[in-house]
């Protein structure tokens, strides 16, 4: 038998084993159930349940469900709390049965510090945390609200080892990785480009995101097919209570959101049926010219996003959610170029709780479709498009505060592409057809909340071309003490997808998506190596440390290494058409991040800085890509002040990232465009420049820099209805920051200057 289908017989095997196990011997003496928040119904996550005067305890997960077992025998007392809500203790009796409970907190009126204290430092001792950072509703709305709402693209530039291009169709590098490298994930589905032109918003509304984790590496064996980074958003289920929504309006864009109950949640009635509607768009470009004539440069972005889910949920917890998106983006240069991109998106998640066992199973099928087209004045133009289906289900088994997870993920995509090539005429690919299919298993191991050992395995069959990878990952925690933490996270990982674009670039809006090159499209050596196949292929080590020796601060550090030791690029040496299309490359990415967090009471105050260094080689030479930033700190400050109920907010963001690399122009040489025929008019033929450049990336741009602020103040009508006014600025010192230069005329484009947003929103 085959290497490779011996390796899979065996792990399908170990699978289903495990499978059977897991099941077949139950724990006797536990407590499971869901948290829920009373006046909405949102699931409650990451609060604390303990039976008092006991060791017993633990957390809810991203569902508000948790589950204690291995309980002895008796009476108890349930205390459930978490910053923000009423603290709700409830008297039960275990015994050899599963006891199963709904629980509905009420928002407390006041919040007490002592208990966000021990639910935030319990999390960090109970989970290996490595090189990621979890985003909460709260987290944006520390955000300067530019263009009136705090954005998750705008978030995400403030995390350690996230650099981002530019204001303008900036793209998103996490850790040395390219943005195809970046797996996101909206409620298990696959988004193919989830940030808009204009870089300060993403397609996602604010308002949805339930929680949003984003894993700058050594993420686990349940998620693959990225060799670099995962953001993993979860959106909320929709009021079960009574309909309730916002509405605002900016000078950039407008937003809509109504959520509501079709069966509402009560004491009685655990079976819910809920929706969620959401609707945003931009107008920039319309509005430009009214509210900002001093910009001299065009702000040709135009958007909209709609998203809908319902989700049913019955009283034992078990979800099935149906939700759909259909994603626009539109940039309009005059007489330059014109680009567009749509995707659209339909799918569902379901999450099974049984009665008797203390597991849970959950899993998503989705499809979903993305096209992209540029028109450039100067060429003929470019088109991509992508169609994919995937499948994804997995179980949780909870043994005391161990778990052992498994489960399988399916993918299948079609890719079609089209372009010009050197003598601008149009290339169309044949459309390329494949399928992912992996299975992955992870057991998290808790020794006495001192040492957590999180090994996990991965094994990935990439169909169309017919080879695997089998891949070991291991996350770490080590608790020195309740206030001093030790962490490690390592792992191989592999992606069957790449993007068309010019590494030349420091900006690039358009991409063209297809699987990996085949091996005639590649040499068979590379340095010197045979290659045996054509995958993406990375290894990462994390190590970090946790530090709460300072009250109310938490500090994280951490050092990190990506070796890309397989990576395919567009051949940026090919001259003639014997040449091949791709190349082989390897690259390095390392460094090291610091980020403190302080909170107390109506202040918030958060820091990073990261120093880092990237490369690549191929056959030719050792380079330094375009994003490669060498210093990138991010300051974060949020003050609420006000005598009732903390109606007014301050938001400040400064970010200060080093240059960008870039290739210098040596020299303008004249060409006459002779081609050694007869009939060729030599004499009275005009010249064209050509542009000769120096060596490739040896420049480095200017500094980066940026300061944002927003005010916001708050009118509170009842109990249900709400004003906001707010106040925004982007670049308030008006810095000019390069965009690109045009090698040509010299002339500079300049990234955003300074602009300001005006709005009102109203939530009821």
């Amino acid at each position: 038998m085959p290497l490779k289908k011996r390796y899979m017989k065996r792990f399908t095997i170990l699978f289903l084993f495990l499978l059977v196990m897991s099941i077949g011997f139950a724990q006797v003496g536990a407590l499971k159930g869901f948290v829920y928040d009373a006046s909405n119904g949102e699931p409650v996550r990451f609060c604390m349940v303990q039976l008092e005067g006991t060791s017993y305890g633990t957390m809810t997960d991203q569902y508000g469900s948790f589950i204690i077992n291995k309980i002895p025998d008796g009476n108890y007392v349930v205390k459930i709390s978490i910053l923000g809500y009423e603290t709700l203790t409830d008297e039960i009796k275990i015994n050899v049965n599963i006891q199963q409970k709904r629980y509905l907190i009420q928002p407390a009126s006041q919040t007490l510090e002592a208990v966000q204290v021990d639910a935030e430092g319990q999390r960090r001792v109970q989970e290996t945390r490595t090189s990621v950072v979890t985003i909460t509703p709260k987290d944006l709305s520390m955000m300067p609200s530019i263009g009136g709402t705090p954005d998750f693209a705008q978030y995400l530039q403030i995390l350690p080892g996230i650099v981002s291009t530019g204001d303008q169709g900036g793209q998103l590098y996490i850790r040395g990785g390219t943005p195809i490298q970046n797996m996101l994930l909206l409620d298990g589905m696959l988004i193919y480009n989830p940030f808009h032109s204009i870089g300060l918003f993403s397609v996602f509304d604010t308002e949805l995101i339930s929680t949003a984790d984003v894993y700058t590496g050594g993420f686990g064996a349940e998620f693959g097919g990225r060799i670099s980074s995962v953001m993993d958003i979860k959106t909320k289920d929709g009021n079960k209570k009574r309909i309730s929504g916002k509405m605002d309006a900016n000078t950039f864009g407008a937003h809509l959101l109504v959520e509501g109950p079709f069966v509402k949640l009560n004491e009685e009635q655990g079976t819910t049926l809920s929706y969620i509607l959401s609707a945003k768009g931009s107008y920039l470009k319309q509005s430009t010219n009214f509210f900002y004539p001093y910009v001299q440069q065009e702000l040709p972005y135009n958007y909209w996003d709609l998203y809908g889910k319902i989700s049913l949920t019955t009283n034992s917890g078990t979800k099935l959610s149906i939700f759909g998106f259909n994603f626009d983006d539109k940039v309009d240069y005059s007489k330059v170029v014109n680009y567009n991109w749509k995707n659209r998106g339909l799918g569902t998640h379901f999450l099974i709780i049984p009665g008797e066992v203390p597991m849970s199973m959950e899993g998503t099928l989705s499809y979903s479709t993305y096209q992209s087209a540029m028109n450039d004045v100067d060429y003929l133009p470019r088109s991509t498009s992508l169609n994919g289906a995937m499948f994804k289900w997995s179980f949780n088994y909870f043994a005391g505060k161990s778990v052992f997870s498994a489960g399988i993920d399916i993918n299948v995509f079609t890719t079609k592409y089209s372009y010009p090539n050197h003598d601008n005429l149009l290339v169309v690919l044949e459309p390329d057809y494949t399928a992912d299919i992996a299975l992955f298993g992870k057991y998290k191991y808790n020794y006495k909340d001192i040492l957590l050992i999180e090994p996990s395995f991965r094994f990935q069959y990439y169909s169309s071309l017919l080879t695997s990878s089998p891949e070991p990952r291991l996350a770490l925690k080590y608790n020195i003490t309740k206030k001093v933490r030790f962490k490690l996270a390592a792992g191989f990982y592999s992606q069957n997808f790449v993007a068309i674009t010019s590494d030349r670039d420091v900006v690039n809006l358009f991409y063209g998506f297809l699987s990996s090159p085949s091996n005639e499209q590649l040499p068979d050596k590379f340095l010197g190596n045979d290659m045996k196949n054509t995958l993406q292929k990375s290894q990462h080590l994390v190590l970090g440390i946790e530090l709460d020796l300072i009250k109310r601060t938490s500090i994280n550090i951490e050092g990190f290494v990506k070796n890309c030791s397989q990576l395919t690029a567009m051949n940026r040496y090919k001259e003639t058409n014997k040449d091949k299309d791709f190349i082989w490359e390897k690259g390095m990415a390392y460094g090291g991040d610091i980020t403190t967090k302080f909170e107390y009471k109506n202040i918030y105050f958060w820091a990073v800085y990261t120093l880092s260094w990237v490369k690549r080689t191929d056959e030719v030479t050792t380079y330094v890509p375009h994003f490669d930033r060498r210093h990138n700190a991010n300051l974060l400050a949020s003050y609420q002040w006000g005598k009732k109920r903390k109606s007014w907010q301050a938001d400040v963001r400064w970010n200060f990232g080093s240059g960008f690399p870039f290739t210098q122009t040596q020299a303008f040489l004249p060409n006459l465009g002779y081609n050694g025929h007869l009939s060729d008019d030599w004499m009275n033929e005009n010249e064209e420049i050509y542009v000769m450049l120096s060596e490739f990336n040896k420049g480095r741009l200017p500094v980066y820099h940026r300061l944002d602020v927003s005010l916001k103040k708050k009118f509170f009508i009842g109990e249900r209805n709400l004003i906001e006014l707010n106040f925004s600025v982007t670049n308030l010192y008006d810095y000019w920051n390069i965009f690109y230069v045009d090698r040509l005329t010299a002339n500079i484009i300049y990234q955003l200057p300074i602009l300001y947003s005006v709005g009102v929103a109203w939530s009821f």
